[in-house]
């Protein structure tokens, strides 16, 4: 086992030569795009950014710092929304030049993959095999697998497939002491004790540093279709949900939720999207139907069950794709909803789940309680409607500056996160805890759920040197969550 130094010098001279000069990068401008959140809020500080290119490497990493007593901070691509990736001091350890695709296996349903493969990538090698690994979302051309999996990420195939939770059957993970445990198996069932791999997913590299996962595959889609419907308000949109799920059932696979709002700003800022119905509408839906069964005629199957909806009344209009170009084009309408935000102003952003039951009660209180407080304000409720989660977005005022707005964002935090507290929701559906909801999450969580964190944490990572002040709490000097 290789001795480790004392000293920061001396330290990275050991970490320069098991993982190769060019990988221990010092230097301010080129550590620069490792240290800036993506949505900006935060800038960090490290002493290096590691780039190890092997399991071993990483281990050798993480035993090196931490025995030193200085902290690791794990980085995938880049793209978490809460400040997770964000160093406060300490290393950060990406995983960039893991990219490995160690092995697919269609009879067993699987692909072994290294944690800094980008998921666009896993995606595209399932394909190859002539299957499908269903978890995406917007970044997927650019977000590493492995992020995903720390972040426990959603997406716009939850509904059919599960959370990245749900698809993973292995994992190998450093622990904090630089031991590395194994536990990439491919089993559906394995009750051999408690299931670890769950305590790595979702934890947001505080309690270990995922370095490669088994990850479920399931059969390419044979036969799919979009449409995009009109409704009266969001309590049409629950019912229409019901309705659906009943006739289709495992075949509904996306059912996301536009406000009025939502659909002008990505008309008027996304290029080259039209409006797909002729009239404008109180609220919006966008359905996908999908089917691996070789007999299946997905777009005749969505068809006939909107038909019958607007028989009952449960739609007020309804735009189905033509073909796989018209689908993506619908698409678009709601994948473009982030960019258009983005265009049109400052935004307050929350990502919030509740019972589905509860989803219009929660869009209705919150969406006036918001205007209330801040007449002008436009609340941008949309999302992931067929498994309660919204991303309840809030635009500025037209005329009132951005910093003003945002200096707003705690009072913003009270007054959604109070309902959805008492609608039995949770602050962070999809995107996690990270720095910005750390305070959040003491407020609303349950004090012996938290305590029971807290213990995992001083088991796994005694010296607190795991991505420190993520999640439960801060360290000494770190710079706070914005108000």
């Amino acid at each position: 086992m290789t001795p480790i130094p004392a000293s920061l010098d001396t330290l990275l001279a050991a970490l320069r030569d098991s993982l190769g000069p060019r990988h221990v990068v010092t230097d301010p401008a080129d550590m620069a795009p490792y240290l800036v959140e993506s949505r900006k809020l935060y800038t960090g500080a490290a002493l290096a950014v590691l780039r190890p290119g092997t399991t071993e490497e990483v281990g050798f990493a993480v035993r090196a710092c931490t025995q030193a007593g200085i902290a690791i901070v794990p980085l995938g691509g880049n793209t978490g929304l809460t400040g997770a990736g964000v160093p406060q001091g300490g290393m950060v350890l990406s995983l960039e030049r893991m990219t490995r695709l160690r092995s697919v296996d269609p009879v067993d349903a699987t692909i072994t993959v290294e944690a800094g493969m980008i998921l666009q990538e896993v995606q595209a090698a399932a394909d190859a095999a002539g299957m499908l690994f269903p978890l995406s979302y917007a970044s997927r051309g650019s977000a590493r697998i492995g992020g995903g999996i720390s972040t426990n990420a959603g997406g716009i195939a939850v509904l059919a497939y599960g959370n990245a939770r749900d698809l993973v059957l292995g994992l190998e993970v450093v622990l904090a002491d630089g031991r590395v445990w194994n536990g990439l198996k491919a089993l559906r069932k394995d009750n051999a004790g408690y299931d670890l791999k769950q305590l790595f997913i979702g934890s947001e590299g505080t309690l270990g540093i995922v370095t490669a996962a088994v990850l479920k595959l399931f059969p390419k889609t044979r036969s799919s279709a979009v449409a995009f419907v009109g409704l009266d308000s969001a309590r049409a949109a629950l019912a229409l949900f019901v309705f659906l799920r009943t006739r289709l059932d495992r075949d509904l696979t996306a059912f996301e939720y536009l406000p009025p709002f939502a659909l002008d700003i990505v008309l008027r800022h996304v290029p080259g999207t039209v409006r797909p119905l002729a009239e404008a509408h109180s609220a919006y839906a966008l359905i996908e139907v999908a089917s691996a069964r070789p007999d299946a005629d997905a777009r005749a199957a969505l068809e006939a069950a909107l038909g019958q909806a607007i028989e009952e009344g449960l739609i007020a209009d309804a735009a189905l794709g033509a073909s796989g170009a018209q689908d993506d084009a619908l698409w678009r309408l709601r994948e473009g909803v982030p960019e258009a935000q983005t265009r049109e102003g400052a935004s307050i952003k929350h990502d919030v789940s509740v019972p589905l039951s509860r989803l219009p009660d929660f869009l209705e209180r919150a969406g006036a309680a918001c205007v209330a407080a801040m007449p002008g304000l436009r609340p941008c409720g949309f999302g992931h409607f067929g498994d309660g989660n919204i991303h309840f977005n809030l635009t500025q005022p037209e005329d009132m500056p951005a910093a003003e707005f945002l200096a707003q964002w705690g009072r913003f935090n009270r007054i959604v996160h109070d309902i959805v507290h008492a609608l039995g929701g949770s602050i962070a559906a999809e995107h996690g805890v990270g720095l910005i909801k750390r305070d959040e999450l003491v407020r609303y969580g349950d004090p012996v759920g938290l305590d029971l964190m807290r213990r995992l944490k001083a088991a796994l990572d005694p010296k607190a040197l795991l991505n420190p002040g993520k999640v439960l709490g801060p360290t000494a000097g770190e710079t706070p969550p914005p108000a």
